[in-house]
């Protein structure tokens, strides 16, 4: 499938190997009617691309893709004339379904109607994509030039096509994409990037989990510089496979960690208390979690452990603190620390910790004993009294363990810390089911430091990317510390009836990304394993947040919320007058805020081509490059070679690379402390 990508792309992009610079970045909608640009807006803001501002309004006008790289017409466009000579000069223009202008460039509708519920694309050709209704469209003639995209199931009739024309691209989809951008061709912005369509810009910041008995025969160097090309910042991996010492899966993580750290990947130790391993389960019956009818609590594949008793407790923190010093993690996360299970109390043989410590020290505060909630103590005072007990125990519990991860910087002072918490703002019933209440955590960001992800629920995966304002409103009521919140999008196959596709993907996934980004310092996914190979090239740009981007002649002014890597030829650039540093094999990674950018030639001096950290300042002073830079946790920078001389806060420190040889991706990888610092190397 690889390889047939390749030739696609290689054949769509031979008529333009002469065009500079390639498609890229603004796009106009106002040949729209106001109610149809908000999906068109959607698609290309989270596919790398800003919208441009023109003196229009809703009549189509030729002016506007000679301002714009990218122009969507609407259904019945005229063909004013004009538009081809702006395709061939480089412009991209979108059509939607039949009108004079479609025609104009080939696509004619057939008296032939095609009763249309699920197509095919060929980005994922076996995956499903059904839509929610079936539209009668007329079968279209397509010009020879076109590739065709998508089509029908059965009928093989067109639904999605394009070309390249001279310098410029041509896309052509059989009827709208749906009120929210996705609902009916899911692979569109995969469709403009074999087109030269390419992001102007992108982010490398997102996390992703990632289970080991997965990746059992992956090689890590090639899982860890794909990550990285799909913008992964951090890894966070299954620590409970490791808390047990073995030889084999220990070589295999700290290869895991070491390449990771080679590409520019830091890996925190994911961990899911109150399972701890199964060995810990086999070997400790004694300290086994009890459900509500004193069976153990073996809850689908997490086996739940008593923490709340003095001696188990102790032995997990001796073994996960032996799991700690075995690897060289740059964080840990504490996942879903908290009871079971979603059905709370309605169910009993799920319902924790009914564990003798709890049931004890709760009788002896109320005088009786919780199990009596199924028998003599049904009604609703006596459930309430211990579920608020219950979430007191959660906040109390996710407390010490967190007192527990900053008493592990003692052995290594750059470890950052998280806490995965399951969204209760939205879902208000994840208190009384689980013990969640972010309510009573996020108080303790005022006296530590630690990021706290929420878990998208299952039961709001329906009401789509718009969901992340919200649930960022709810929370930024709870806690000052906005930056310390983060967000975690489920990327797998949904329960509920969705369309058109069961696992999100292609626009929809970005979208999520997307409108996850703007809303929240930190996106996760989870899990690495889930995302399909067609979204891998595009995560990076729908995780960038762009206020505005313009183009004027060789100069971008593009003002950003975050740092960002701006998509830019030429191997070199000028950033607000000066020479930059900061120069990848795409393009210019830039720091939060408004900056103009010019190409320029290549330096010869000591340039960074990666850097994992919150970009703040940099500059080159003759041989000297100089940069700050923040960091929860470690931060990795990649020199393009091995400098000379490296300082950290004007204090020397060794610049030996992570790669001995020097043969690495980038040529030298060096970890950096946590913390703010500026860093200066020769």
């Amino acid at each position: 499938m690889h390889l047939l990508n390749s030739v696609r792309a290689v054949r769509l992009l031979m008529a333009a190997t002469m065009c500079s610079p390639c498609l890229a970045g603004t796009f106009s909608l106002t040949s729209l009617p106001d109610g149809e640009r908000g999906p068109w807006s959607a698609i290309l803001s989270s596919a790398g691309h800003a919208p441009t501002i023109v003196s229009t309004e809703k009549r189509i006008s030729i002016e506007d893709i000679s301002i714009a790289d990218i122009s969507v017409t609407s259904a019945n466009a005229p063909d004013t004339g004009g538009w081809h000579a702006k395709v061939q000069a480089g412009a991209a223009v979108i059509l939607q379904g039949s009108s004079p202008l479609a025609a104009s460039f080939g696509f004619k509708p057939t008296s032939t109607v095609v009763p249309t519920i699920h197509i095919v694309d060929e980005h994922n050709p076996g995956l499903p994509i059904v839509w929610m209704k079936p539209i009668d469209i007329a079968r279209y003639d397509v010009p020879a030039e076109a590739h065709i995209f998508a089509k029908e199931r059965w009928s093989g009739a067109p639904m999605v096509a394009g070309y390249r024309l001279g310098c410029g691209a041509v896309l052509w989809i059989a009827t709208d994409p749906g009120p929210s951008g996705y609902e009916r061709f899911p692979y569109l912005p995969q469709a403009l990037a074999d087109l030269g369509l390419t992001a102007s810009f992108r982010a490398s910041r997102l996390w992703a989990f990632f289970d080991y008995s997965y990746r059992t025969r992956a090689d890590p160097d090639y899982l860890a510089e794909r990550w990285r090309a799909a913008g992964i910042a951090a890894l966070h991996a299954a620590s409970w496979h490791f808390y047990d010492a073995d030889p084999a899966r220990d070589e295999y993580m700290r290869k895991l960690i070491e390449a990771c750290h080679r590409h520019g990947i830091l890996v925190y130790a994911w961990v899911e208390l109150p399972h701890v391993s199964e060995h810990f389960w086999d070997a400790h019956p004694e300290w086994r979690e009890k459900t509500g009818l004193s069976q153990d609590a073996q809850l689908d594949w997490r086996k739940l452990m008593n923490l709340q008793n003095p001696d188990c407790v102790a032995a997990v923190r001796q073994g996960l603190r032996s799991m700690m010093e075995r690897f060289d993690w740059d964080g840990v996360n504490f996942a879903e620390l908290y009871f079971e299970s979603l059905e709370g109390a309605a169910n009993p043989a799920r319902f924790t910790p009914m564990n003798d410590n709890v049931r004890a020290a709760f009788r002896s505060q109320y005088g009786w004993d919780p199990l009596e909630i199924w028998k003599q103590r049904t009604d609703a005072a006596s459930l309430r009294q211990f579920l608020d007990f219950r979430a007191d125990l959660v906040r109390n519990m996710q407390e010490d363990w967190l007192g527990f991860a900053e008493k592990l910087r003692v052995m290594q002072p750059d470890l950052d810390i998280v806490l995965t918490h399951v969204d209760d703002r939205f879902d208000t019933g994840m208190k009384d089911a689980i013990g969640a209440d972010a309510s009573r955590i996020l108080p303790l960001l005022d006296t530590h430091t630690f990021s706290f992800l929420i878990e998208d629920p299952a039961t709001v995966w329906n009401l789509g990317p718009q969901r992340y304002p919200e649930i960022a409103k709810r929370y930024a009521t709870l806690t000052q510390h906005r930056d310390s919140l983060a967000i975690d999008i489920n990327i797998v196959d949904r329960y509920q009836d969705v369309y058109p596709t069961k696992q999100q993907t292609g626009a929809e996934l970005f979208e999520l990304v997307h409108f996850a980004a703007q809303s929240f310092a930190r996106v996760a996914l989870y899990f690495e394993n889930s995302i399909l190979k067609p979204d891998l090239d595009l995560l990076g740009a729908a995780s960038a947040t762009v206020n505005s981007f313009a183009k004027d002649q060789e100069r971008i002014t593009v003002d950003s919320a975050a740092d960002i890597e701006l998509v830019l030829a030429g191997g070199g650039a000028l950033v607000d007058g000066k020479p930059w540093p900061l120069v990848t094999s795409r393009g210019v990674l830039l720091p939060a805020g408004k900056h103009v950018v010019e190409r320029a030639g290549r330096r010869d001096g000591l340039s960074i081509v990666d850097l994992n950290a919150t970009l703040r300042t940099a500059s080159v002073e003759g041989p000297l490059v100089a940069f700050r830079y923040v960091s929860a946790g470690r931060g990795i920078v990649r020199f393009d070679r091995q400098p000379g001389a490296l300082e950290i806060d004007g204090k020397p420190v060794p610049s030996a690379c992570l790669e001995s040889d020097g043969s690495g991706p980038g040529g030298c990888t060096m970890l950096l402390p946590r913390g703010e610092h500026d860093v200066v190397a020769r």
